[in-house]
C-alpha cells in the first residue's frame, strides 16, 4: 500500500491570533486562527497544526476555549501545541477536541512525559516537535550531518520557541522519542524557518534515515517545489508550511495538484 503524503497549514498563535516571522522573530499578524482554520479544511488540508508560540515562554497554560472552538468547526485532524507540560494539560487539550498534541520544550525537560502520554493515550496522540539549528562546533555527543555545500555540521535542539541551546543532538533525541513511544516527529530548522528558501534538507533527511516513526518538515517553504523537495530529498511523510498558505500565495489544493503531477502520492 502506498502512503500518501500529507499538506499541513500551521497556525503560530500568540495572544489568540496567528502570527508569523522569520527565524522565530519578527512576527507579524496574519489572522483569526479558527477562520484561517476553516480555510485550510475548504482547501482539503490534511491536518492543521495550532502552536502557541509564547506558552512555554510565558509560562502559561493553552487556549482551550479556542480549541473548543475549532473543533467544533474542523472535519480534519487537529494537532495543538505550546505550554503543554503535563498529563493534565494533554487531556484538557484532547478533550476540548484536539487528536493530538505536540510536545516540545516540556518533553526536553521530563522524557518520561512522552513515555506517559502515550501510554496513557496512545502513540498516534503524541508528536514530539524538534526545534532545530546547526552547530558547528562538534561534542563527544555530536552526530554529523553534512549539508549541501559539504560542510559538517551536527544539529542541537533549541528550546523555548528557540530561544535557548540545549547542547542536545537533534537525531539522538529524535531516536530516544520514539523510543520513548512517539507517535511522529515535527521537525522545525530554524535555519530555514521563514526564509522562503526552502526546507532545510540535511536535518530532514537524516532524521527521517534515522527515525522508524513518520516526520513532518517545517521550516521554509517560499515554492511550490520546495514541498517536492521535502518528500522526495528530505523524505518526510509531511510537509507543513504556514505563510504561504496564510497570505495567499498558494492553496493547499494548487500545492496537492502539483504534487500529483509530479508522481507523489496525496488526498484529493
Amino acid at each position: 500500500m502506498v502512503l500518501t503524503r500529507r499538506i499541513i497549514p500551521c497556525l503560530d498563535l500568540k495572544d489568540g491570533r496567528v502570527v508569523k516571522g522569520t527565524n522565530f522573530l519578527g512576527l507579524r499578524d496574519a489572522g483569526d486562527p479558527v477562520e484561517l482554520a476553516g480555510r485550510y479544511n475548504a482547501q482539503g488540508a490534511d491536518e492543521v497544526v495550532f502552536l502557541d508560540i509564547t506558552a512555554s515562554k510565558e509560562n502559561r497554560g493553552i487556549i482551550v476555549e479556542l480549541i473548543k472552538r475549532a473543533a467544533d468547526e474542523l472535519f480534519l485532524p487537529l494537532t495543538v501545541g505550546g505550554g503543554l507540560r503535563s498529563l493534565d494539560d494533554i487531556q484538557q487539550i484532547l478533550r476540548a477536541g484536539a487528536d493530538k498534541v505536540s510536545i516540545n520544550t516540556s518533553a526536553i525537560h521530563d522524557p518520561t512525559l512522552i513515555t506517559r502520554g502515550s501510554e496513557a493515550f496512545g502513540t498516534q496522540c503524541i508528536v514530539v516537535a524538534m526545534d532545530v539549528r546547526r552547530n558547528f562546533i562538534p561534542n563527544e555527543k555530536s552526530i554529523p550531518v553534512f549539508l549541501e555545500d559539504g560542510r559538517e555540521c551536527w544539529y542541537e535542539i533549541v528550546i523555548y520557541g528557540g530561544s535557548k541551546p540545549t547542547g542536545i543532538d537533534a537525531i539522538a533525541w529524535a531516536k530516544e522519542a520514539e523510543e520513548r513511544g512517539a507517535g511522529e516527529i515535527l521537525l522545525t530548522s530554524m535555519e530555514t524557518d521563514g526564509t522562503k528558501n526552502g526546507f532545510d534538507i540535511a536535518i530532514t533527511s537524516a532524521i527521517s534515515d534515522a527515525a522508524g516513526i513518520p516526520v513532518i518538515a517545517s521550516g521554509g517553504v517560499g515554492t511550490l517545489a520546495h514541498f517536492y523537495e521535502g518528500f522526495t530529498k528530505g523524505k518526510a511523510d509531511a510537509c507543513l508550511a504556514a505563510s504561504v498558505f496564510h497570505y495567499g500565495e498558494f492553496t493547499v489544493r494548487d500545492v496537492k495538484e502539483y504534487l500529483i503531477e509530479k508522481d507523489i502520492p496525496v488526498r484529493l
